[in-house]
């Protein structure tokens, strides 16, 4: 007789389990937006804890994180202004991406009539994509730079003929379906005010038509940060950073074509100045001021500096000051911390199992304690180069109870961490298995098996 009262008490358990669903008329596939509780750990930083005062010459500047890309101090970071021949570090990068070193380039009247400083290339002349991207980073030479951009923009209009063939007109179309794929870049890399106009950063402005027919003026620019960024992009993520960092490093280099013989100087002096920095292009026109963006790394970081109208004649050398300056805050203000390393209180509960309701469990409960797991495939920095002053903020929430069914690897869960309110590491929180729902098919084997035990 008992064994015939667990099983009439198995039915009308599942059958108030599936008019309960009934009921509420509940499909469940994921979460419930409504358990989520949040929980803030860690205290804001301290009121007026703001970056140190520099003294820098530059009217705006930037030094920045090159493994996060997190902004470690700015000054007018975000202002759009005139960038000179920084701009090269773009062309040298969407050469590289879009032709081999190897290949060889036909040098267009048009290319040969490029303003100082130049290599003095000459119509008709050929030349391979190695020789003009060293003659363009070391000595900045500006016909190089339009060869070069002359020849990757025509493959990108589907031309087959040599530059050298090019008509006038021909060649700035060609040159303008380049600055269009700097621009491109620019977007894809993140920059939020950057417009290229000239592959050598020569001052320009153009006027575009809008949609709607109104005229827009815009101005060859970018800011600090958004140039920095492009560094960025150049030494660590682009698929040619490589050849970008050998090229930008090379102290000397010689060749000999068309006759005659040439050699290029790296004018980023900087590379002598402080040990560690690996890579920069200077840059300099009336508008622009001097200009400069380079990299360093030491002591397990790596930074980089951009700085716009850094003085104008005769201060030549504020450039390499505001450098120093600013490397030399970055290396003894600045500590890598691992986001992994960083404790809060509520751990411990964090990943503990949640329970399910109307779940099919075989003690007839109607709920079971679900495993939870955090994803190893986080989202996000797995550390940051933080100040001492500054705070993690760690932000946690997760599903305080399931309704069954719940899938294996939904998400239940989740941490964040935050330094000054911005999100720099997700790490989700999932289920570690699959949890059914009760239903008809499930009771009746229930029912089946009970009564099975009680009269065998």
């Amino acid at each position: 007789m008992r064994g015939f009262f667990c099983a009439l008490f198995a039915g009308i358990l599942c059958l108030e389990s599936i008019g309960g669903f009934c009921r509420q008329g509940y499909v469940s596939e994921g979460i419930r937006e409504q358990a989520t509780h949040l929980f803030n750990e860690t205290a804001e930083k301290e009121a007026g804890q703001l970056q140190e005062d520099l003294h820098l010459y530059a009217q705006a500047a930037v030094l920045l994180d090159a493994d996060s890309g997190r902004v470690l101090y700015g000054k007018n970071e975000e202002t759009p202004m005139a960038m000179a021949s920084t701009t090269k570090i773009m062309t040298c990068i969407l050469v590289l991406e879009n032709a081999k070193v190897e290949e060889e380039v036909s040098i267009s009247a048009y290319a040969a009539t490029m303003p100082k400083v130049k290599l003095y290339v000459k119509k008709g002349e050929h030349y391979t994509v190695r020789e003009l991207l060293f003659s363009l980073m070391l000595e900045s030479h500006n016909d190089a730079a339009a060869a070069l951009a002359e020849d990757i923009g025509g493959k990108l209009l589907g031309e087959t003929k040599e530059a050298s063939e090019h008509t006038t007109e021909e060649s700035k179309a060609a040159l303008h379906r380049f600055a269009q794929a700097m621009n491109e870049k620019a977007v894809e890399i993140g920059c939020e005010d950057t417009w290229f106009i000239t592959p050598n950063g020569l001052d320009a402005t153009e006027t575009l038509t809008l949609p709607d027919g109104s005229i827009l003026e815009k101005e060859h620019h970018t800011t600090a940060k958004d140039l920095a960024c492009i560094l960025r992009y150049c030494i660590r993520e682009s698929s040619q950073r490589d050849l970008f960092r050998e090229i930008t490093r090379t102290q000397e280099y010689c060749f000999t074509e068309n006759g005659r013989s040439f050699q290029c100087h790296n004018h980023n002096a900087f590379l002598q100045m402080m040990d560690g920095a690996f890579t920069g292009k200077t840059g300099f026109t009336n508008k622009a001021g001097y200009c400069y963006v380079g990299a360093l790394e030491r002591d397990g970081k790596c930074m980089i500096v951009a700085l716009l109208a850094c003085g104008w004649p005769n201060h030549k050398t504020y450039k390499w000051s505001d450098s120093r300056e600013l490397f030399g805050y970055g290396l003894e203000n600045f500590v890598y911390r691992k986001f992994g390393e960083e404790e809060f209180s509520g751990r411990e509960q964090y990943l503990m199992p949640i329970p399910v309701t109307e779940a099919q469990d075989e003690e007839l409960t109607g709920e079971v304690q679900l495993a939870v797991e955090l994803d190893p495939e986080a989202e996000g920095a797995e550390g940051l180069l933080m100040r001492a002053d500054e705070k993690v903020e760690i932000l946690y929430r997760k599903e305080k109870e399931l309704k069954a069914p719940v899938k294996e690897g939904t998400t239940v869960g989740e941490i964040c961490y935050l330094v000054d309110g911005e999100i720099w590491r997700r790490e989700r929180l999932y289920a570690a298995w699959t949890v059914e729902a009760v239903d008809l098919s499930w009771c009746g084997r229930q029912i089946l098996k009970r009564f099975l035990v009680a009269f065998p």
